[in-house]
This record gives C-alpha cells, sequence and structure tokens, in this order.
C-alpha cells in the first residue's frame, strides 16, 4: 500500500480526460495535475523542446513525492517517454501503448484491419502508434492524419457537440477516411477525446473509437496494483490542479469537463523554476 499521490501532467485541458477516468476507477486515490496551459500546444514544437517541458513537468511533480507518473500527453508519450522513463526513479505509464494494444485488439474483430491515428503534428512524425501497432499485429494497416487545430479548439472551450468550428475542423481532417475502410481510429491526443460525439458524427456509427486517456488511466491502474503501490483506499481521492497560466479559463472549462467544481482548488505555477 502507498498512500502518495498520483502524478499526471499535460499541455494543457487534454490530460482531463484521464483525471475524468481516474475519479471513476480509483475514487480513493490523491492526484496532483499539472496543465501547461502557458506552452500549450506542445504538439507544434520539436523534439528538444518538448523534452525539455516534459523534464521540467515531471520535476515539478516529483516535488510532490508522487508514487508514479502518468504522462497525459500524447505528443510527450511519442516524442519523449523514453528520455523520461529511462531516468525517472518512478513508475511512468504514457498513453501510446495502451491506445495502441486497445486498438489492435477491437480491429482483429473487423473485417478491414485498418486502424486511423489522429494525433498533434510531433505524434503523427514520431510514427509511435504506427510502430507499437506494427509490432502488435504487422497485418494491420495503419493511416494516420495530423489534426493540429483540434488542441487550440478545445484550450479554447470549442467542444460542445454542436460547436461549429470544431465540425469544421473535424470534417476538414476526417473527410478523407470515408471509403478507406478504416475500421477503428485511436484519438491519440488526450484533448481529442472532449471532441469524441463531433469526430465520431463526422467518422459515422461503423468505426470504433479509442479514447487514448481512458486506456492509459485503465493501464495505469492495472501496472500500480501489480506493483502494490495503490492506497487501497475507496474514496475520499483528492485532485490538486496547477497550471502555468491564468487558472480561472482552466478552472471554467475544466469544470464542465469533469463535471463538478474547481472553483478554489487551482493553483498557477512558475513552471520555468524546474
Amino acid at each position: 500500500m502507498d498512500t502518495r499521490p498520483i502524478g499526471v501532467f499535460d499541455s494543457g485541458l487534454g490530460g482531463l480526460t484521464v483525471i475524468r477516468e481516474l475519479e471513476k476507477i480509483l475514487p480513493g486515490e490523491d492526484i496532483v495535475y499539472f496543465g501547461d496551459t502557458g506552452r500549450v500546444p506542445y504538439g507544434t514544437k520539436g523534439h528538444d523542446t518538448i523534452a525539455k517541458y516534459a523534464a521540467q513537468d515531471m520535476r515539478f511533480l516529483h516535488s510532490f513525492d508522487v508514487k508514479a507518473i502518468i504522462i497525459a500527453c500524447g505528443t510527450v508519450s511519442s516524442v519523449a517517454f523514453d528520455d523520461i522513463a529511462s531516468v525517472s526513479p518512478i513508475p511512468v505509464i504514457g498513453v501510446v501503448t495502451p491506445a495502441a494494444v486497445a486498438a489492435v485488439s477491437a480491429v482483429a474483430a473487423m473485417k478491414n484491419r485498418k486502424i486511423g491515428v489522429l494525433g498533434t503534428s510531433a505524434t503523427i512524425r514520431s510514427g509511435s502508434y504506427q510502430k507499437v501497432i506494427n509490432r502488435l499485429n504487422p497485418d494491420v494497416q495503419v493511416i494516420s492524419r495530423a489534426c493540429p487545430l483540434f488542441v487550440p479548439l478545445v484550450e479554447n472551450g470549442h467542444f460542445e457537440a454542436d460547436d461549429r468550428l470544431a465540425e469544421l475542423a473535424a470534417h476538414e481532417y476526417l473527410d478523407e477516411f470515408e471509403g478507406l475502410g478504416v475500421d477503428t481510429v485511436i484519438l491519440g491526443c488526450t484533448h481529442y477525446p472532449i471532441l469524441s460525439e463531433i469526430i465520431g458524427r463526422v467518422l459515422g456509427d461503423s468505426v470504433t473509437l479509442i479514447d487514448s486517456g481512458r486506456e492509459a488511466s485503465h493501464a495505469a491502474k492495472q501496472t500500480f496494483a501489480q506493483m502494490g503501490i495503490l492506497s487501497q483506499n475507496q474514496t475520499g481521492g483528492k485532485c490538486r490542479f496547477y497550471v502555468s497560466d491564468y487558472t480561472d479559463d482552466f478552472a471554467r472549462l475544466a469544470s464542465i469537463l469533469l463535471a463538478h467544481s474547481l472553483s478554489g482548488y487551482v493553483e498557477k505555477t512558475d513552471i520555468e523554476k524546474y
């Protein structure tokens, strides 16, 4: 048993898809969340910058004596996971492998065996999802698409099911999937599940969506249980939220996504100190 908190970080709001699931499946765990809202998005940046930001995010979370860290960011998980995990003294969980495993499992029952991957520009350039998928099942065809507008849309509150801007962006990126026979689509950035209703509507009911945040949360629970580091508390877990820019906008949007108020629970930190 380990009652220390779990650390979770993302470039902004996207990692809340992990928090949302953790609150359901591990309600007794304390969590420290960092959203790097002052430097979002990560997905348009190069490897060295992403690795630098990720290292600072990790050091910030380590200051809370966390027992494990979930990288709730598809870009960092794709581009800098090995840089981080290889030097971390505590367990580190990313989003790429859990989502890829879930997609390969889902597509096994499909006739076309084609997986679509949606991600940031940096994620798609890295080929991270394709590498894991091909290792798991070399017979699966992977079709990748960068969707750089999705993150800023979410960060600016354009995620309601009837949002016109988000729907236009979804058509711009996803209409080309029509007729390709894609069975399963990985939402390879944790911001993207926030737009899942719109994405699902554009892709159609026959396509299975894989929520990378949800899959990472369940993989983390399984890993932590195997390592014996869960708190064993069934209720009462607290979540502290930190951001690197204004707290009000984050608190307002996060309250919508998590379906509970964050008023007074969000603090700003100077991430450059780390």
